[in-house]
């Protein structure tokens, strides 16, 4: 291994120079990652405040039903483009110039929120969303480019390395940008988050010759006629929806509603018709068949607690905002603050847990996939528990402490490392051969699910604000790690030594 900034003539990844022993194209592929976590979660610690903020304090007014659906869809949709964004890298432009367009595309998006117009707000968001697919599918795939294959040894430490870069940008956001937008100016907190991706952006441009050269390998190119069909039913469609909704703005009809259902309804349907063909495939062998069987069960049991986890910027946050109080000890803070506890978590606890499996493993006392699903839910429906107690506590107007959303969210972020990371392990172990590079996509769907189902409970007009939201879910939750439990002697079997 070459030493920090030398030449490594031997090195058959493209990329001779290291720092501290790993590629130095995973410098400028952390900083990318962290400035564009730091835009997404900075816009997203902003969005519901700034949706139900009254006009004459620079928001849209919005009630809280309609801004927690435009947050849930939202959220849905960014991990739903994840799957389109790993097919274009995949057929037509490689895992490098799909992030980076992905990123410019990211940056407009948030100088769009940026901007007084509320119609450039919602297509700003659209912007993000469809940036962040183009992104998030292919930036950690260039990070394992990097490396000599699959046994490189420095591997698994460059990904832990990377993902640090997510939970730093995460942690610093709403401490930057949530106080310069709820303090200040809402839409110089949105153009904050612009410049973080432009500086990520920049990292991710100036680190191109660092880069392996398998990230601008399209791995299975279109051919014309291929790319001609498909170009020609984009236009076919985009005309359609743009006649279709030309009409109904022009007729004085438009609501945000008419956004809003469907891509509801495509956030529910696809994760279900997408899972079907690959179950219905007659090509898989019985093993695969078998094994996707027991998938399906873990794919619910995770659509059930990202749909809880991901409430943490809309329910919760609207409960900061109205329902907690914002200091502490003496010490004043906006409520956007909240959103940092998570990625404190992580950054704390996860070295503590994988410790925790290694040393259990070693003991032949680890829990199981299944075990740890079922945890996870417990805990994330046990959160919603206590919000449902902290919501009780402010019926009457009281402000409650923040020492319980503090609580709330560590819970949540010990279930999310029993399931999350577990998660995308077992996806990796449970996928056909012939859906491989597709699973990771799969998995990315539970969260689109999940937010769908949120999505569609506040557009019907369930109540958010009510002990009876907070305590159906986590009952929900509860309810199915217990099933998770109970029926795993019938669900292992299934999954073919997977344990």
């Amino acid at each position: 291994m070459a030493s920090s900034l030398t030449k490594d003539p031997a090195s058959s990844t493209g990329t001779e120079r290291t720092f501290l022993g790993h590629p130095r194209g995973l410098t400028n592929l952390f900083m990318t990652e962290m400035w564009e976590r730091y835009s997404f979660y900075g816009m997203r610690a902003l969005l519901v405040l700034y949706l139900t903020a009254e006009v004459a304090q620079g928001g849209l007014g919005m009630n809280v039903a309609t801004a927690t659906a435009i947050y849930s869809v939202y959220n849905a949709m960014v991990y739903l483009l994840a799957l389109p964004g790993g097919w274009i890298a995949d057929r037509a432009w490689g895992a490098r110039k799909t992030v980076a367009i992905g990123g410019a595309i990211i940056m407009i998006g948030h100088f769009l929120l940026a901007l007084p117009p509320e119609f450039s707000f919602f297509i700003g968001l659209a912007f993000i969303a469809v940036g962040s697919g183009l992104l998030k599918a292919n930036i950690s795939t260039m990070v394992g480019h990097l490396y000599d294959g699959v046994n490189d040894p420095r591997r698994d430490g460059g990904f832990t390395i990377f993902y640090m870069g997510i939970n730093i940008g995460a942690f610093v956001a709403p401490l930057t940008i949530g106080t310069i937008g709820q303090k200040v100016n809402w839409h110089l907190g949105f153009a904050m988050a612009g410049v973080g991706m432009a500086i990520g952006l920049a990292f991710f441009l100036l680190g191109t010759r660092h880069f392996d050269a398998q990230s601008d390998v399209v791995p299975s190119p279109m051919s014309e006629a291929e790319r001609a069909s498909i170009i020609k039913k984009v236009l076919i469609w985009t005309l359609v929806a743009a006649v279709a909704y030309g009409v109904v703005g022009l007729s004085g009809h438009f609501t945000i509603d008419w956004a809003l259902w469907p891509l509801t309804i495509l956030g529910l349907v696809l994760p279900v018709y997408y899972l079907a063909q690959i179950k219905r495939d007659k090509e898989l062998a019985p093993a695969d068949q078998s094994k996707m069987s027991a998938y399906i069960w873990l794919f619910v049991a995770a659509a059930v607690f990202w749909g809880i986890y991901d409430q943490t910027g809309s329910t919760l946050t609207v409960f900061a905002s109205d329902s907690t109080s914002s200091s502490l000890l003496g010490f004043s803070f906006p409520e956007s603050w909240f959103q940092s506890l998570n990625p404190l978590y992580i950054m704390a606890l996860a070295p503590v847990f994988a410790w925790i499996w290694v040393a259990l493993a070693k003991r032949r006392k680890e829990p199981t996939t299944l075990s740890k699903f079922s945890f996870g839910l417990v805990l994330i429906g046990a959160s919603f528990g206590i919000m449902m107690i902290a919501q009780g506590l402010a019926t009457d107007g009281t402000r409650v402490s923040p020492l319980w959303l503090v609580m709330v969210y560590l819970i949540q972020t010990v279930g999310e490392l029993t399931l999350s990371p577990v998660g995308l392990s077992v996806t990796t172990k449970l996928a056909p051969q012939k859906y491989a590079s597709q699973m990771m996509g799969v998995w990315f769907l539970a969260v689109t699910a999940g937010d769908s189902v949120i999505a569609l409970l506040q557009l019907v007009g369930v109540p958010t604000t009510t002990q009876g939201w907070f305590a159906s879910q986590g009952a929900l939750a509860v309810l199915a790690g217990v099933a998770i439990l109970m029926y795993r002697k019938k669900i292992q079997p299934l999954m073919g030594g997977v344990h």
